[in-house]
């Protein structure tokens, strides 16, 4: 059974584990054995927020996020600032706190005030980079426009669920962030994800769920937990030309520089 999976991006807020949620998280991160080393939290919202900065105070090995989800920019207010910055001395209190997201751009569906997502990802950019923290990236079918804001205020952080080209993903390392994929990577035509994934050094690669969603072959279509990261490893190792033991130890690793966190689980560098 492998070990020691960092699992750099998850929603166990998500209703799909309202049934055994907490069950879960006891067997993947503290129980006899468990899978998973270390896993971040990325919020959505207010209330997602606020779910990540209690389940850090539940779990030593569980870290936060703060921040509002592009798909969600039609109910976030005018004050979303002054909620964001609340947000963050609750957060920061608990001392869990590694990122500002999920934020970002999609472009993907028709409705979305495109404006109105470039003022809040780019406010919440400029937030993160005043408080010393990384971004964690959502950008979907929007990649010029993420681009050119990435390139104009240089934040640390990941471009997560990357499933951009190869010249991207060069772009996006050359920016100095870093790449993170999902089980997407190990889906059975997925050779955009694997050349980027082949383009990508390996110390800027992350490993991540997105759970519940973008579960790896083969539990398809069923509720992606982070163990199920193992299999996403063994197509990264494959990709890479190393054993899956060290690309999770290299990717745990890299997620625990971009996020601050040094070796003992309480002790964050910011």
């Amino acid at each position: 059974m492998i070990s020691g999976i960092f699992d750099s991006h998850c929603h166990y807020d998500d209703s799909a584990f309202d049934e055994d949620r907490y069950e879960l998280l006891d067997r993947l991160l503290v129980g006899e054995g468990h899978p998973v080393d270390k896993m971040v939290h990325a919020a959505t919202d207010e209330r997602s927020s606020l779910f990540g900065i209690e389940t850090a105070k539940r779990y030593e090995n569980y870290y936060t996020s703060i921040g509002f989800h592009p798909e969600n920019t039609a109910e976030v207010g005018e004050g979303y600032m002054e909620t964001l910055e609340r947000l963050y001395e609750q957060a920061a209190a608990v001392h869990k706190l590694v990122a500002v997201g999920e934020i970002g751009l999609d472009y993907h569906y028709e409705g979305y005030d495109r404006e109105k997502q470039i003022r809040l990802f780019t406010d919440q950019i400029r937030f993160a980079v005043t408080k010393s923290l990384p971004v964690i990236v959502h950008c979907r079918d929007a990649v010029e426009d993420c681009m050119e804001i990435l390139k104009k205020y240089r934040p640390e952080g990941v471009m997560h669920c990357f499933s951009g080209s190869a010249e991207t993903a060069r772009e996006v390392v050359e920016l100095g962030m870093y790449i993170g994929f999902t089980g997407a990577l190990a889906f059975k035509n997925a050779k955009k994800p694997r050349r980027a994934c082949e383009a990508v050094p390996m110390e800027r690669l992350l490993l991540e769920t997105d759970c519940p969603y973008m579960a790896p072959p083969p539990y398809r279509g069923m509720r992606s937990d982070s163990s199920m990261i193992a299999e996403t490893a063994k197509v990264m190792a494959e990709v890479k030309g190393l054993d899956v033991e060290k690309v999770i130890e290299i990717t745990n690793s890299n997620a625990c520089t971009l996020f601050g966190i040094k070796g003992d689980a309480e002790e964050i560098f910011y």
